[in-house]
């Protein structure tokens, strides 16, 4: 993992005049990325509030959380479904992708409910336009030194791949884990509708080198992208983002299009201002 005194040390050495953007040329092939954000993290998580938030800070759209175990998972009603498009219509912010946060805490590996779930999230990813699915592997959810608990996500993934194959829909799997241990997961359940959900900040704090893990995963086994720097604002931590660019333009990498700005605000920092900036950020490197 780069460090942030390896990332200034690099960055004092670009002229002053030059804009993260120059680090391309005027003509080069960089793919076109939209740009979102994860509706949790602007403080809407499962609230269509967000909607109005993401269109002030000018994002693309928004990752929108499924809901929590005390209101059953909610975005799973077809009415609540019917509010989320019409007020995607109105303020332009389309719905990228959605996420189960709730298996943080009612673990998928071991909870019977979650199978449920993960089966009605398929039908409302596609009710919803949205071709990926977030599953997290955190907290209560951590697969990490878990042999068991792999065996029987892998079993539950088999079960769920075909439908979601069905549907057009992607199964991404966002955790800790290397990326050697994610394709043993891949490779065991076998389907075309399960990748990894990418998020450089986690694959760093897990110990690994995220450029590195990424480049072992493939640009094909990627769905999507978290962008991410925990109580930083893109930019000012760790990561080296100007290495994970060209990386990103190296392997013409694409995955579904769309990358997620997830927590990268200074705690006392204004949200939408950071916003802002992280997208803006972004934009120089993803955006012609």
């Amino acid at each position: 993992m780069p460090s942030r005194r390896k990332f200034i040390s690099n960055s004092l050495l670009i002229p002053a005049f030059l804009s993260v953007g120059d680090f391309f040329t005027a003509t080069d092939s960089r793919k076109n990325f939209r740009i979102g954000a994860c509706d949790w993290s602007l403080g809407k998580s499962s609230n269509p509030e967000a909607f109005p938030i993401a269109k002030e800070i000018g994002l693309n759209g928004l990752m929108v959380n499924m809901g929590t175990a005390a209101n059953n998972l909610h975005l799973r009603k077809p009415e609540l479904q019917q509010q989320y498009l019409q007020i995607s219509k109105e303020t332009g912010v389309k719905i990228s992708s959605i996420a189960i946060g709730e298996l943080n805490q009612v673990p998928y590996k071991s909870d019977p409910r979650t199978e449920e779930w993960v089966w009605d999230s398929v039908v409302t990813a596609k009710n919803l336009g949205a071709p990926v699915i977030l599953l997290a592997f955190f907290s209560k959810n951590d697969l990490r030194n878990d042999p068991a608990g792999k065996e029987e996500v892998i079993r539950r993934l088999k079960k769920v791949a075909p439908h979601a194959e069905k549907n057009g829909i992607i199964l991404g799997i966002e955790s800790y884990l290397d990326a050697a241990e994610h394709m043993e997961i891949i490779n065991r359940v076998g389907s075309s509708a399960i990748k990894v959900y990418y998020d450089f900040r986690n694959t760093a704090d897990a110990g690994f080198d995220p450029v590195a893990e990424f480049r072992k995963l493939g640009k094909d086994m990627v769905c999507e992208l978290h962008m991410k720097e925990n109580g930083f604002l893109l930019g000012e931590g760790t990561v080296d983002w100007k290495e994970v660019a060209v990386m990103l333009e190296e392997l013409d990498y694409i995955g579904d299009g769309w990358m997620q700005i997830e927590w990268a605000k200074p705690e006392k920092a204004d949200l939408i201002e950071s916003y802002k900036h992280n997208l803006n950020y972004l934009k120089n490197f993803y955006q012609r």
